[in-house]
């Protein structure tokens, strides 16, 4: 309703959140899911991303951020969090900050170098096509030399297909992914 209201430039007869219960109310209804502390870093970089959305949606500021995603934390990553947050002035704390203090916890740089290994090394295999796109667009994400030259993109998914396809595809001259 808010959205609509301010993009037909009427915000008569929004409500406005006025305090912390009505934030976390609006919060909760969205339904956000606890993490857990996976080690698996796409779970927890995929909880992140799910609860920025969340966040932009509802129009929250960094204090507010913080506090919602800090009370999902759950097993593990609370007990990280219990012992993370005496290190920091939590009142102060930023959305930015907060992520890279998770990302450093649970997406490190040698799990990232491994991510970027897997997929400079990505091959088709027994993969469908789809599957095999999947992975790669996946993996995109890690090297970003990649991901954003076209031409690039194109030469590393074709290398990874099987010999066939990649005739085939060939043939069709593409000059972008």
């Amino acid at each position: 309703m808010q959205f609509f209201a301010h993009f037909a430039g009427n915000n008569a007869g929004v409500a406005r959140p006025t305090g912390r219960e009505s934030n976390y109310e609006r919060f909760m209804k969205m339904r956000p899911k606890e993490f857990s502390g996976m080690t698996y870093p796409m779970i927890a970089e995929g909880w992140i991303k799910s609860l920025e959305v969340i966040f932009e949606f509802m129009g929250l500021g960094d204090e507010v951020r913080v506090r919602c995603a800090t009370y999902l934390l759950g097993g593990n990553a609370c007990l990280w969090w219990e012992g993370a947050s005496v290190a920091l002035n939590v009142a102060t704390l930023s959305w930015m900050h907060f992520t890279e203090v998770s990302c450093s916890k649970y997406f490190t740089d040698e799990m990232r170098a491994r991510l970027t290994k897997e997929f400079m090394n990505l091959r088709q295999g027994d993969m469908t096509v789809m599957e095999f796109i999947r992975k790669f667009e996946r993996g995109c994400h890690f090297v970003p030399l990649i991901a954003n030259d076209s031409g690039a993109k194109l030469r590393q998914f074709l290398d990874g297909l099987r010999p066939i396809l990649r005739r085939d595809v060939r043939v069709a001259g593409p000059i972008t992914y």
